[in-house]
């Protein structure tokens, strides 16, 4: 018999490291994968996709704006998206850790929302409490393993949150919509979630009891005990896999018997908040998106400035900034959002309030801007 090569036992062994390391990079991988399936959320089917059809935003299998813009990123001459993300010298983190509070206690009747970080809010409306883009999870991604994580905790855990009256989701994104908060919430809470048309078929995929979930299309509205609430038009996409706007996006009016509240939702600028304003308006308070904006997708985040723009239009009194701080989701500075709206503000004689996550801000005695976040940009 003829004796093996010099070396081969050490071939053998090393062949047999490589494929145990392919083994466990795929078990690593089928892991991290693990709640994807579940995470892409439902399709639309059966009557909820003949409702659907019947709505005005709904043409050719999919949902649309009220006109039509490019919701894709758009490239520009010299400008290189993926080496900016990877390489660019924006300090899209805060160099230390973001202040929290825990909400004070307050009347009843107060007017006041608490930011809970990004476009998570608690809205207290006359007796009222109404929950907005609740996300507590680490990531907002399909998996927990990997995608944009959170820059700080939830200033309170999912458990402190009191009990609300509705839950409000705008849109299907991960960063709005998260399956183990809406999960946890189910458990926790008897409120009804209001979304907008199809999104209630990720919440049945997720569990949520089919009474508890109520769809609307723009300009249709819920009573809610003393509250009417009415989906309005928001100028944005939809999807949570490879296919988009099979689900619609809105933004969201909350009215009691004397004051109101408005969320934008994630939106580009449009004319639309104008008309809101006159059929819903004035606002007491309104709720506006003002980060993860970029010129390769302007149609579809609004920059700070058109923020204060678009409150104006719609007759708002104090402006909450919201949409900022908690996830790294574009190419600006993390503080860049709030210093631009801090000055447009100024330049325009809007009254803003810019709370530290978990601040209470009742819209009659809201805190001064201090700035707070500058020491820590």
């Amino acid at each position: 018999m003829r004796a093996p090569a010099d070396g081969q036992p050490g071939r053998d062994i090393g062949g047999r490291l490589w494929r145990l390391a392919g083994l466990a990079a795929v078990a690593g991988l089928a892991f991290a994968a693990r709640d994807v399936p579940a995470q892409l959320g439902g399709r639309l089917t059966g009557a909820r996709a003949e409702r659907a059809a019947r709505s005005p935003q709904f043409r050719d299998g999919t949902f649309h704006n009220q006109a039509p813009i490019q919701s894709m990123i758009t490239g520009e001459p010299g400008r290189n998206l993926l080496w900016e993300l990877a390489f660019g010298k924006q300090r899209r983190r805060p160099s230390a850790p973001v202040p929290l509070l825990r909400p004070a206690a307050g009347a009843d009747r107060d007017l006041a929302v608490v930011w809970y970080g990004h476009a998570s809010a608690l809205v207290e409306l006359e007796g009222h409490r109404v929950l907005i883009d609740p996300v507590w999870s680490d990531r907002c991604s399909p998996s927990a393993s990997f995608g944009p994580r959170r820059l700080h905790e939830p200033p309170v855990r999912l458990d402190e949150v009191p009990p609300v009256d509705a839950i409000l989701i705008s849109h299907d994104h991960y960063d709005h919509l998260d399956m183990a908060t809406v999960q946890e919430l189910t458990r926790r809470q008897s409120a009804p979630f209001l979304v907008p048309l199809g999104v209630g078929a990720h919440l049945d995929r997720w569990g949520v009891p089919a009474d508890r979930i109520v769809e609307l299309d723009w300009s249709e509205r819920h009573r809610v005990g003393g509250l009417e609430i009415t989906a309005t038009a928001a100028q944005h996409f939809s999807g949570r896999g490879l296919r988009r706007d099979g689900t619609l996006w809105s933004s969201w009016v909350v009215a009691g018997a004397h004051r109101r509240v408005f969320y934008t939702g994630d939106s580009g600028y449009f004319d639309g908040y104008a008309e809101i304003g006159a059929v819903h308006g004035p606002f007491d308070v309104t709720l506006m998106q003002i980060g993860a904006y970029d010129r390769a997708w302007a149609g579809i985040h609004m920059f700070p400035e058109e923020a204060v723009a678009a409150h104006l239009d719609l007759r708002g009194e104090l402006l909450l900034p919201v949409h900022w701080a908690t996830f790294n989701l574009a190419l600006h500075d993390w503080a860049e959002p709030v210093e631009r709206l801090w000055a447009e503000a100024k330049a325009r004689d809007v009254r803003i309030a810019v709370p530290r996550p978990g601040e209470r801000v009742v819209a009659d005695d809201p805190p001064a801007v201090d700035g707070w976040w500058q020491a820590i940009a």
